[in-house]
């Protein structure tokens, strides 16, 4: 059954373990994939991006916030919409296969599995399907593990493995949905090229989601596809708001309020669902092997005529004699034969749901995130919804 646990202390280190590397997906060259996963590709281009919008709001502010004069041209229009239809179509997409992919994966808590099934099913990304077929990576023996009697020899977990959240859709989907994060800082040049102000929640909102996604997929943590999964629905829809408003289609204030509204559900959930995964622990049935030492008694038979006359002579009380003339060894002693026997035997397990530091520095690096992101959308949401609605009054 699952419990609540203390996580381990050496789960928690900074920086955190580089083992095991990430690993690649098969359609993926395993050298452009963990390049991108480079930490110094999403911390580079974070502060690239923060120093450009620092700069450009100040030039809007020289400039009264007027709009750029490329921003009223159809190239720019076009870019816009185009821009909005991608992402919108992208993000459908990226959900449609993360939803493919945890039905694949979920273990159905009324099953033959119960509750530990479904929690082995979100916890343990990488192996086959069923309970105790995990592979999971073991820090202080620096390598991979498996508690199935049918893994014996483990380097790495193979791509040929389904049932589990990596290799059902979880590297392939959520590794562009990463790269995603650096292409979407163009909603901040939209806004900034209308003449507007790029807001302290929009440059964090961008900043912030780049590092995070980074940290869940090079370091593998279970808890990054709930990320993947929520946002790419969220962005479906905040997409095609875009691209509606792009066209000055009317846009009811409820849908925009309810837009907002899902995001901070999105980040309350999320948040608590993330942080979770450090606490929880759960049993599963493990075959142990056990190894026994079978001792069995074997009496060398006599044949032929020396048999007859043996039992005849030990009959008559004269077996010694018998032994000393024809040099036979009528009373035998029994000998003892020893063979070792290994079974195997079923016994519960506790097992935590993370395995190394790098899967608990992305989970609190996220909730960590989390935190003021949620109070600027609050805050944001109070100040466009509950303050115009008063002053509309």
């Amino acid at each position: 059954m699952p419990h609540f646990e203390l996580p381990a202390a050496d789960l928690f280190k900074f920086p955190p373990s580089n083992d095991p590397m990430t690993l690649a997906p098969p359609s993926i060259p395993t050298s452009t994939y963990q390049s991108a996963l480079d930490i110094r590709v999403p911390v580079t281009i974070a502060i690239i991006y923060a120093i450009t919008v620092t700069f450009l709001n100040s030039y809007n502010r020289s400039n009264n916030f007027k709009a750029w004069p490329i921003s009223q041209t159809k190239t720019f229009f076009a870019f816009v919409v185009l821009h909005n239809v991608l992402l919108a179509l992208y993000s459908g997409w990226t959900f449609i296969g993360m939803l493919r992919a945890l039905l694949n994966i979920f273990s159905n808590p009324f099953g033959p599995s119960g509750l530990s099934g479904t929690v082995d099913s979100l916890c343990k990304i990488h192996g086959t399907a069923g309970m105790s077929n995990a592979i999971t990576y073991n820090s202080t023996l620096s390598q991979w593990t498996s508690t199935s009697p049918n893994i014996t020899d483990i380097h790495t977990p193979s791509f040929t493995d389904i049932g589990r959240f990596w290799n059902e859709g979880l590297a392939f989907y959520g590794w562009f949905f990463y790269l995603s994060k650096f292409y979407e800082v163009l909603d901040t040049l939209i806004i900034l090229a209308k003449g507007k102000r790029s807001s302290t929640l929009q440059t964090y909102h961008h900043a912030g989601a780049m590092l995070c996604m980074w940290a869940g997929i090079r370091y593998m943590s279970p808890p990054i596809w709930m990320f993947v999964f929520v946002n790419s629905f969220i962005h479906t829809l905040m997409y095609t708001y875009y691209t509606l408003t792009a066209f000055a289609v009317p846009v009811p204030m409820a849908i925009k309020r309810s837009l907002t509204t899902i995001q901070i559900i999105q980040f309350l959930v999320g948040s608590s669902y993330a942080a979770l995964h450090s606490f929880v622990g759960y049993t599963i049935p493990v075959s142990v092997p056990i190894t026994e030492v079978v001792t069995s008694t074997v009496v060398p038979a006599a044949t032929g005529v020396s048999s007859s006359l043996a039992a005849f002579a030990t009959a008559a009380g004269l077996g010694g004699l018998f032994n000393k003339v024809l040099g036979l060894d009528v009373l035998r002693t029994p000998e003892h034969e020893s063979n070792t026997v290994t079974r195997w035997q079923i016994v519960q397990k506790d097992v935590s749901c993370i395995d190394t530091s790098g899967q608990t520095f992305a989970i609190w690096l996220n909730v960590l995130y989390l935190a003021p992101l949620t109070f600027l959308f609050v805050r944001f949401f109070i100040k466009s919804y509950l303050k115009h609605a008063r002053n509309m009054r």
